[in-house]
């Protein structure tokens, strides 16, 4: 299930509420139409629809300046308080490439409207961002890149001072009333890319974070995976796990006894469901792999040896063999026939 159908907490609308009312616009007019009191916001146990919080969005954006780019300056207001346990999770984590493993399989607890595609060239790390397929214009816009200056902030927030971004790149061309944010923890921003990104040194993902903790990162984990089954939407087991298998790294995917232990089950319990839906868990995530490597041979920025790197292959020569037995045709012949 995608990460925005999912129910979330309110605190995402209160921090819209607040950059509303920097810009003069009063909360009742951004709370038109959610069915949504003051009173929902303020409780620690409210749990919100998508769709309420995507109606706070619309109202924002019609209340602005048309053309607006505000969803950046919204998305760097986004601290590690901002996702309660998860945030903890993320700052106990031993270092930045755990903490963005982390991210990556609890994504539903965050507030996104965006996927995220992460690759690497071994120097620097890409973060690729497109909005939910449902959403467009404006909208999709704005949770773009509302998404990618959250992100900064949260990879900032996480490990620390240090952390520097070597470019970030808005799709589209810059407007007239553009948001006011230049740079982005030192990197220009720029306009009239293809998709929206952001790139950093891999480096800075494999330095020990200096609050650390492993038991209050697997404590925060468990809590997050428990609260995650108990708003998880009503889905096969399946579905559930191709979709959450296709937002992973397949450098260190996440195994079937992680995912029992995300549905709150056992691992021979686990497998016996997918059995009765007509499926094993290695054919999902060779499906999970097949698309990804599909997306990355068509994007054409990485080689072949390095599609294989990110999809968790030893050698390119074990990737290709796998493709061939996925499709009937070798990796370098879809690339260059456009498969």
């Amino acid at each position: 299930m995608d990460p925005w159908h999912y129910p979330r907490s309110p605190a995402s609308i209160e921090l819209m509420l607040r950059f509303g009312e920097s810009r003069g616009i009063k909360t009742p007019q951004l709370m038109t139409g959610t069915r949504l009191a003051a009173a929902d916001l303020k409780d620690p146990d409210a749990i919100i629809s998508a769709t309420q919080e995507l109606k706070v969005i619309e109202n924002l954006l019609k209340a602005l300046p048309k053309a607006s780019r505000a969803g950046l300056e919204v998305g760097l207001t986004y601290r590690l308080s901002a996702y309660g346990l998860l945030g903890y999770g993320l700052l106990s984590s031993a270092s930045g490439e755990a903490a963005l493993a982390l991210a990556r399989r609890l994504l539903p607890l965050t507030y996104t409207f965006a996927s995220i595609t992460i690759t690497s060239d071994g120097r620097n790390v890409q973060m690729a961002f497109a909005p939910a397929p449902e959403l467009i214009g404006d909208t999709a816009r704005f949770v773009v890149e509302r998404a990618m200056g959250a992100t900064a902030r949260v990879l900032h927030d996480v490990i620390g001072r240090d952390f520097r971004l070597e470019w970030f790149e808005l799709a589209g061309a810059a407007s007239g009333s553009g948001s006011g944010v230049s740079t982005v923890f030192s990197a220009p921003v720029r306009h009239g890319a293809i998709k929206g990104s952001l790139g950093f040194s891999s480096a800075l993902l494999q330095r020990p974070l200096p609050q650390a903790n492993p038991i209050t990162a697997r404590m925060c984990e468990q809590m997050c995976n428990e609260l995650l089954r108990k708003r998880s939407p009503r889905v096969d087991t399946a579905a559930f796990i191709r979709e959450h298998l296709a937002g992973q790294s397949f450098r260190h995917p996440p195994s079937v006894g992680e995912y029992a232990r995300m549905l709150n089950t056992t691992e021979r319990t686990l497998k016996r469901r997918l059995q009765s839906e007509g499926t094993t868990f290695r054919e999902i995530s060779n499906g999970a792999r097949l698309a990804r490597a599909d997306i990355l041979m068509q994007d054409g920025r990485l080689s072949l040896a390095q599609i294989a790197a990110e999809l968790g292959f030893s050698e390119p020569t074990t990737f290709s063999q796998a493709y061939k037995k996925w499709t009937g045709v070798p990796p370098g012949k879809a690339r260059k026939s456009g498969i």
